[in-house]
């Protein structure tokens, strides 16, 4: 049975009491976790659960109470520009890279942010180290030179990891990275984070189940903007509180009630 790890002071991100409300409705309703580095930390629930609204909150695109702390900082007290370059990355549902241009270009656009101001405007002297290094690790230095918009669905999401990869990003937050998905792409996916999240601190949101119990070290279920347990897979599996609310027949009619 996997063991929750301890705190990594560089890597962690320790949320108290976090809160989001929306005129009166509370979308996250204060929840309290730990995110651990070298962990792949999956957060599971029903649609309306929170999962992305907490995201949000953690990167800085919604106001929230309460405190999220990493490596000293507060991350719900900092613009979002601050956040990224405190480590701190994210991708969305629908992956966001510039189609017209290559994947080695959109790598090293994202690789911007470790460039000095001063030499911004100064063109480049070949491929930054840590630009390939980014391309081998994703798996797309066959399609390099190819432009981005052509790309698989999968490659995209690869590609957007890989925009974080060489932005150096320390804590990632991957929002249904295998939507849409086959099987192999998934298993890809799976093991592209496990080659990654040794040094990371990384925080899944899914809700491929199949997905879940292959690749998660570490589940924690939302519902209804509340944190409703967090445990292993075969944990969170066997609580009766999330059979009934997420993974039992029970889940459907959660879902169609929230959205009304």
């Amino acid at each position: 049975m996997t063991e929750p790890l301890q705190p990594d002071t560089e890597t962690s991100v320790q949320i108290t009491n976090l809160t989001v409300e929306f005129d009166g409705f509370r979308a996250v309703d204060d929840v309290s976790l730990l995110m651990l580095k070298g962990q792949i930390h999956f957060l599971i629930g029903p649609n309306g659960a929170g999962k992305t609204t907490l995201v949000d909150a953690l990167t800085g695109l919604v106001p929230a109470t309460g405190s999220a702390i990493y490596r000293g900082m507060d991350l719900l007290a900092m613009k979002t520009n601050k956040i990224i370059r405190a480590e701190v990355g994210r991708t969305f549902q629908t992956a966001t890279v510039f189609d017209e241009l290559s994947v080695l270009q959109n790598l090293d656009i994202a690789g911007g942010l470790r460039r000095r101001a001063w030499r911004l405007p100064f063109a480049r002297r070949g491929v930054p180290d840590y630009v390939e290094a980014a391309l081998e690790t994703i798996g797309l230095g066959a399609v390099r030179d190819k432009p981005a918009g052509i790309l698989a669905h999968g490659q995209k999401q690869w590609l957007e990891i890989g925009m974080l990869l060489v932005q150096d990003a320390k804590v990632m937050f991957l929002d249904e990275p295998v939507a849409g998905m086959n099987a192999d792409e998934r298993e890809e996916t799976g093991e592209l984070l496990r080659r990654i999240g040794g040094d990371r601190t990384i925080i899944v949101i899914e809700h491929d189940m199949d997905f879940v119990r292959s690749f998660a070290e570490w589940v924690t279920v939302m519902h209804a903007g509340k944190l409703l347990t967090a445990g292993t897979v075969e944990q969170v599996q066997a609580d009766a509180r999330v059979q009934e609310v997420y993974l039992g027949t029970a889940a459907d009619a959660v879902v169609e009630g929230e959205g009304r």
